[in-house]
């Protein structure tokens, strides 16, 4: 027989939130091998985009005619500031402006990483805040999806359009082009989550016990968000990246005068049979970088499913 004190242990545990099983799950995707291989590759790339003025480059922006079309490895004259030169290795040669693609395609890892991250974030906060809402308080449920439904209607590139011609092209341009179409996809993710947290008997208990509402969304609603965030955030990370990569190639995206992915591929397109270095750098980069976003998202799916605790 349960002793009385045992007893009201027992359902105490019974009411709370299975958060407690988490800390297996975490730990099961810091060991997981595609997790492990998308962080190192994405290390490797920040580690670029900081150091990339001490890699052996050069101004992406500093323009030699002379030097137009040279072959990767070959060298390239600089003429400093004081009018003095110095020899540069073109590792990855240069384009037809006589531009280093090397210094290039280093210099705009930081737009993709900025981007990709930037829009991550910001459609994963708007998306929770509004998700929470319309999955808790049914009387909100319907316009606020109806809004969204809406808002994914718009397509990105017509809307990138329009804000080109509004305020010009620009990074920040790039990334309201591309949050607004993912806002509603965060939103219906967040808010099937909640419908179904809603239900649950902790969560009934908590509100028959006079919980504030505040309360219950962030103690026992909010946590079982987390891990369905962090994987859609790392799939909008690689989709974003793309998509200022196609906007840049679009000539709607990053201004030329800023060296991105997108825009040295559109650049280079046109002397690309007889000049494929000038797209086959930045091309590898790119695709090196959402392959390992895509990798992490696919590691993290595995390893903070439930379902598939087995599996591991």
């Amino acid at each position: 027989m349960i002793a009385p004190e045992n007893d009201v242990q027992a359902q105490t545990l019974a009411m709370q939130s299975p958060i407690a099983a988490r800390p297996s799950l975490w730990n099961k995707a810091l060991r997981n091998r595609r997790v492990m291989a998308g962080t190192a590759i994405l290390a490797l790339m920040l580690l670029v985009a900081v150091l990339a003025p001490r890699l052996g480059t050069v101004d992406p922006a500093l323009i030699d005619v002379s030097a137009r079309n040279l072959k990767p490895g070959e060298l390239l004259s600089i003429t400093l500031d004081d009018g003095s030169a110095v020899d540069h290795t073109a590792y990855f040669g240069t384009d037809n402006l006589g531009r280093d693609v090397f210094s290039r395609v280093l210099y705009g890892t930081r737009v993709s990483l900025v981007i990709g991250a930037a829009v991550a974030m910001i459609s994963l906060t708007i998306g929770l805040v509004i998700g929470l809402l319309a999955g808790f308080f049914r009387h909100l449920d319907g316009p606020v999806m109806r809004v969204m439904d809406a808002m994914m209607a718009i397509p990105g590139i017509l809307l990138a359009i329009t804000l080109v011609a509004i305020w010009k092209g620009g990074m920040l341009t790039v990334i309201l082009a591309i949050v607004v179409p993912d806002i509603p996809r965060v939103v219906r993710l967040v808010r099937s989550v909640v419908l179904s947290v809603r239900e649950e008997p902790y969560v009934e208990a908590a509100e028959s016990l006079g919980a504030p509402t505040a309360w219950l969304l962030i103690r026992h609603v909010l946590p079982n968000t987390v891990a369905p965030l962090i994987v859609q955030g790392t799939f909008l990370c690689a989709a974003a990246m793309l998509s200022e990569a196609a906007l840049s190639f679009l000539g709607i995206g990053i201004p030329p005068e800023i060296p991105s992915w997108g825009n040295i591929i559109a650049e280079g397109r046109a002397l690309f049979r007889v000049h494929p270095h000038h797209i086959f750098y930045p091309s590898i980069f790119l695709a090196l970088t959402v392959l390992a976003v895509n990798v992490l998202g696919d590691g993290l799916r595995d390893a903070l499913d439930p379902k598939m605790r087995k599996n591991l």
